[in-house]
Order: structure tokens, then C-alpha cells, then sequence
């Protein structure tokens, strides 16, 4: 098959869920034999058209003001896609989906991936707002398929719009636990010496309450926000609150050896985000074998399960007890050795992969041919 993705900002990049998703999924199903093209955003003088890892890449152009950036992206996208014959255009997330109108009305097969229903967060303006909505309601009628990732969405999807979706939950390449050696030579970080946050740090991602609640917390742990902090409002107002404490991080984003021992070496992953699709720093976590403590929402409490502890979204004061009790709390190897092999059974990308192609040949009417009986191991 020949397939389009479009939705991420870059490929290969780690810079959100969106962008390890996209990854993972192109360069597998590359590798499974299949023709894929990625179309990223924005462009770079002289890196416009490009192969990595068996993956086609085009770059797009874009607005650099945010509130069209989407928008924009999408659809010189979407043209670019438009007369390459894919058999299947795929968009990540509700905003660039509204465009999977043009190869729809064009008579192309087209499906979504719901990464989360973020239209309503504080951080979008009202335009924003408003064109969130509405391309969820244009993905939610005229896409031949939808994904999601959690029961919650599903049930949103059938009441709101009267459509059947597909649970496809992320998946996660499992984290290696390693012993701390950059971040201890540039973060002073040792071994059960902190707590973590590593998310990108949107409003969304709760970082105000994880910092609040630190503060109020006797502990000699340090408090290590990793990920890119936005230049916005919310961004100052998170610096702000950390202002002259040496015991909270910053470290920027984050990724290879350095991200790993971030995993590894963790006295606790928090995940206090008010709004979630499936956080897949959440699924890295507790693949390394680091303690979990998220918000209580559906979505991060159906991963964590027996596994994590939870505490009231958007309650300081349950976050700040919460944090005290694990932090009191001895931590137990055998039940953290568990918790890796069940995310190691039950997140694993063979499943979502063959998922996802078994999705695009019911959409195209496509069978698997010869050339896909060979296909090297995923």
C-alpha cells in the first residue's frame, strides 16, 4: 500500500506523542514493505524532500504565528499528498484532520487518529477553539475510519456524533533501565533522588499543580521538569512559580541516554495532566520500572491500574498528600519488575501496527499480496 501521514511537526523527532507515534508507525510499516510518505511541518533550506529509514519525507509550508500554524500546515499538506496515488491518507490529531475533506470529496480513503480531545483547554483561543471543533466534527463525518485511544473517546464520539470509532491504544518501545551518568554530570542527578515530570509542559499537562504541590512537600528530592517550556503566558507563569528554588529542574527537551537514565533512575514518575489521550512518557515510565503517581482521570488511571497510584485532578492538596505517601512509602522491585512485563506485554507495537494496517486494508478494499508475505519482521 501506499500511505500519507500528515499531523506531526517532524520526522524522526520526539518532540510529542503525536511525533514518536508517527515514527513508529511509518518506519514499521515501511519495514513491513509498505510505501510511506510523511509530510512534515514547516520547511528548511535544502532539506525539503528526503528519505530516513525507509520513509519518504516531504516538508510543508507553514505560518510561524501559532493560531494559523495548523491550519495552514494542513493544507499545503494535504495538496502536496493530493495526485501521488495513496491508497490511504492518514491525519494525526483533530486540527489537521478538517482537511481530509479534500482527498474524501477527491475519492480518496482517509483515516484519523483522535490523539485527544483538547479542543476545550485553556490554552486555545476562541479561533482555535472553534476550529478544533469543527474539524472534529468534519473527522467525525466524513473519515472512512477514526482511531482512538480510550474507551472514554469512544463513548464521546458515539453520543456526541452517533460514530463507531477504533480503539487503537499507543504503544511503547520499552526503556532499557541504565545507571545515571549524563544526568548526574549535568543535572547533579543521583539514583532515587528525584521526582519526574517529563511531558511536554502545556497548561494541559498540570505542571502548576506538580510544582505547587512539591513545594509544600518535605522531601530531599529534587523536582525535575523535563521537556520544552512554552513561550507563553503559561510558560512565564511556570517559571515564575519555580523562581529561586534550586530544588526544581528545568532541563529542556530531553531525548536518547539522557532521557533513558531520566526513566530509570526516578524515586517517581508524576503524571498530573488534566487532559489525556495516552501519554506515552507514562507508558516509557513504567516500562523502565520507575513508581507512577498520575491524576485520576480515566485515561491515565486505566493504564496505571494496580500498578500506579492516583490522586483528585486538579487538587493541589490531594497531590501534595500523594506525593508524600509515595514518597514515605518503601519502594517494591518485585511489583515494579511486574508492572514492566505488563507494559511490555500489553503496549507493544507489533499489536498496534498490525492493527493499524489491518484498518487500512478494510478501508481500501486492499489484500495482502506477495511482496507483503514477505514482509521483515516488525
Amino acid at each position: 500500500m501506499k500511505i500519507a501521514m500528515i499531523g506531526h511537526k517532524d520526522f524522526p523527532s520526539r518532540a510529542g506523542g503525536v511525533e514518536v507515534v508517527v515514527y513508529e508507525l511509518a518506519t514499521r510499516l515501511a519495514r513491513m514493505g509498505h510505501s510511506v510518505t510523511v509530510f512534515n511541518r514547516g520547511k528548511r533550506k535544502g532539506s525539503n524532500h528526503y528519505t530516513e529509514e525507509g520513509v519518504e519525507v516531504y516538508r510543508c509550508s507553514t505560518s510561524p504565528k501559532k493560531s494559523l500554524n495548523a491550519l495552514l500546515y494542513s493544507i499545503t499538506a494535504t495538496f502536496c499528498a493530493i495526485g501521488k496515488g495513496y491508497d490511504v491518507y492518514h491525519y494525526h490529531a483533530i486540527g489537521p484532520s478538517l482537511m481530509l475533506i479534500v482527498p474524501h470529496f477527491l475519492g480518496k480513503k482517509t483515516v484519523s487518529t483522535v490523539h485527544g480531545l483538547n479542543w476545550g483547554i485553556g490554552r486555545w483561543n476562541r479561533f482555535a477553539s472553534g476550529y478544533l471543533l469543527l474539524a472534529e466534527r468534519m473527522l467525525a463525518r466524513y473519515a472512512d475510519e477514526v482511531i482512538v485511544l480510550s474507551e472514554e473517546a469512544e463513548e464521546y464520539f458515539r453520543n456526541k456524533y452517533g460514530r463507531e470509532t477504533v480503539i487503537i491504544r499507543n504503544a511503547v518501545t520499552p526503556v532499557e533501565p541504565c545507571p545515571p551518568d549524563i544526568i548526574r554530570q549535568k543535572f547533579g542527578l543521583e539514583k532515587d533522588g528525584y521526582i519526574l515530570l517529563l511531558a511536554r509542559l502545556d497548561q494541559e499537562k498540570g505542571v502548576h499543580y506538580l510544582i505547587d504541590a512539591f513545594r509544600r512537600t518535605d522531601t530531599d528530592c529534587k523536582l525535575v521538569l523535563a521537556g520544552e517550556v512554552p513561550d507563553n503566558a503559561y510558560g512565564a507563569k511556570i517559571k515564575e512559580m519555580a523562581k529561586d528554588d534550586p530544588n526544581i529542574i528545568f532541563t529542556g527537551f530531553v531525548t536518547g541516554d539522557a532521557l533513558r537514565e531520566l526513566y530509570s533512575n526516578t524515586r517517581l514518575y508524576v503524571l498530573p495532566s488534566e487532559i489525556e489521550g495516552l501519554a506515552l512518557t507514562l507508558l516509557e515510565a513504567m516500562s523502565a520500572g520507575a513508581p507512577v503517581l498520575t491524576s485520576d482521570i480515566p485515561e491515565n488511571t486505566r493504564v496505571t491500574g494496580r500498578f500506579g497510584k492516583s490522586f483528585v485532578s486538579r487538587d493541589t492538596d490531594s497531590l501534595a498528600e500523594a506525593l508524600r505517601e509515595c514518597l514515605a512509602a518503601p519502594k517494591d522491585e518485585a511489583l515494579l519488575a511486574e508492572q514492566a512485563a505488563y507494559i511490555r506485554t500489553e503496549y507493544g507495537y507489533d499489536k498496534v501496527v498490525r492493527a493499524t494496517e489491518a484498518l487500512y486494508r478494510k478501508v481500501t478494499g486492499l489484500e495482502e499480496g506477495p511482496a507483503d508475505r514477505q514482509k521483515e519482521k516488525i
